[in-house]
């Protein structure tokens, strides 16, 4: 593949390039070019200087340009999906629904704002503006990077560059280096349903690199990044010279909290299915299991015989329940992180298994809550790490001891307890009987503490990829 800048396909301005490798198989997809410094600022230049134009654009045009967008991607449905398959090690089934998502979110963006609405200021509200009409427009922040992660390389990417082409803003597209190539696919279709070449552009590259170069540029006005919370801080830290807007979002630990009244068999159900999301690899997936002590047992015995017929394997055969990890690394990684845990006192009750990027379904039981995982010890894979609670108090002190707070859960039949919780955890979304891996496009989808800065979703993201500008009219009613 190549990077996309000013409309046209073209390497990385040193010629380097890696590869992107399949993680279920090993072989080679395709070959990335390693973008520069010199890369990244060039787009940049050329987007600073295109968006003036696309933000004059009459809005209704910018919004035919989307529609028009999303109709060729569901006519490329199945290209996407296997790409994002193939590079991501993701079951081509949930490739499929990825893709799906992506138009749903650029169109409901699309319709939204239609609604941004501005707002007039109450008139004789004071003496001094008594004969004057104030009022407030939204106007595009001007250039944005988004940094999209592996995990969801799609869906992510339509929730950052949706809402910022469809108010005036000229994006630079800088995808997770194991997960470009659909993005790239996407990028092209954009340029294909008429968004100009010079406002929205796709660099690949080292994240490294583009930290570098983020910290020394004066032509972005904001980045959004979805990631982990310690590259999230030193791009936070690196706009600060130029006091540039930045929307993080980042790591979770999210408790799943199962009082002694719950749907035991709904528990289970709904605790696989988020954890084992893309084979655990999802941000506001449950990570830590905060049972009760009186069902603690049954829990762990009806998760450990649901996951028992767990099968793994190619991840574009529909047959198969989990594909690998996003390459071997990240499995070492998890490997790693479970021994830590075993080590701290858990007693393993399935898995603590690996081949290659495959890590199989692990259940940990009797895990300390003074243990890393139960604190801040994030691991990237379907662990289920299962902590003991006699009270109400103790669940909410394990569920809020973490430094991240971007989801959580709570598992109980009775409403007061539930919404005692809800109103009581410190994180950005609480599922009453229901998976913390819950997003809807509309929600306000963000964390507390080191999860982040920033909300994602129609209710939010217009008016935070804008600036508001009062307009004054003095002594017009005089």
């Amino acid at each position: 593949m190549l990077m996309l800048i000013n409309g046209e396909r073209v390497p990385a301005s040193n010629g380097k390039t890696f590869d992107n490798i399949n993680p279920a198989t090993g072989k080679v997809v395709c070959t990335v070019p390693a973008g520069t410094k010199e890369d990244f600022e060039r787009a940049a230049r050329i987007a600073k200087a295109a968006q003036p134009a696309w933000a004059a654009m009459p809005f209704y045009k910018r919004a035919e340009i989307l529609y028009r967008y999303t109709k060729l991607v569901r006519e490329h449905v199945d290209e996407i999906a296997e790409a994002a398959c193939a590079e991501g090690g993701k079951r081509i089934e949930e490739c499929h629904d990825e893709v799906l998502t992506l138009c749903m979110v650029f169109e409901t963006f699309t319709e939204a704002a239609h609604h941004l609405y501005g707002s007039t200021i109450p008139l004789k509200a004071e003496a001094r503006t008594e004969n004057d009409i104030i009022f407030t427009v939204h106007e595009p922040l001007g250039v944005l990077v988004a940094i999209t992660p592996f995990n969801f390389p799609i869906e992510l990417y339509a929730h950052k560059v949706a809402p910022a082409l469809i108010t005036g803003n000229a994006v630079i597209s800088k995808p997770a280096s194991d997960t470009p190539l659909a993005t790239g696919i996407l990028t092209g279709l954009l340029i294909e349903a008429g968004v100009p070449g010079g406002v929205m552009q796709l660099v690949t590259g080292s994240g490294r690199e583009i930290g570098e170069w983020l910290a020394e540029t004066k032509n972005v006005d904001a980045v959004s990044f979805t990631g982990s919370t310690a590259v999230g801080s030193s791009l936070l830290a690196g706009g600060a010279k130029e006091i540039r807007r930045t929307f993080l979002e980042l790591g979770g630990n999210d408790p799943f909290v199962i009082f002694p009244d719950a749907d035991l068999d709904l528990a289970v159900r709904e605790a696989i299915g988020g954890r084992a999301h893309n084979a655990g690899q999802v941000c506001c997936a449950s990570k830590r299991f905060i049972v009760h002590k009186d069902v603690k047992d049954a829990f762990a015995k009806k998760l450990v015989d649901a996951l028992s017929s767990w099968k793994l394997g190619d991840p574009s055969d529909p047959g198969n329940d989990m594909g690998p990890l996003i390459n071997e690394k990240a499995a070492e990684k998890a490997m790693a992180d479970i021994r830590h845990t075993l080590d701290q006192g858990a007693v393993c009750l399935l898995g603590n298994r690996r081949e290659g990027a495959y890590v199989w379904p692990t259940v940990l039981d009797r895990v300390s809550p003074e243990s890393d995982v139960a604190k801040d010890l994030e691991i990237f894979a379907a662990v289920f790490p299962i902590i003991s609670f006699e009270s109400f108090d103790e669940a909410l002190r394990i569920a809020n001891q973490t430094s991240f707070g971007l989801a959580s859960t709570v598992m109980t039949r009775d409403m007061k307890t539930a919404m005692k919780f809800a109103t009581s955890v410190k994180a950005g979304t609480c599922v009453i009987n229901g998976t913390g891996d819950y997003r809807s496009v509309h929600q306000a989808f963000g964390g507390y503490k080191h999860s982040g800065l920033g909300r994602e979703g129609t209710s939010t993201t217009l008016r935070e990829v804008t600036q508001e500008k009062n307009i004054a009219m003095k002594d017009i009613l005089r």
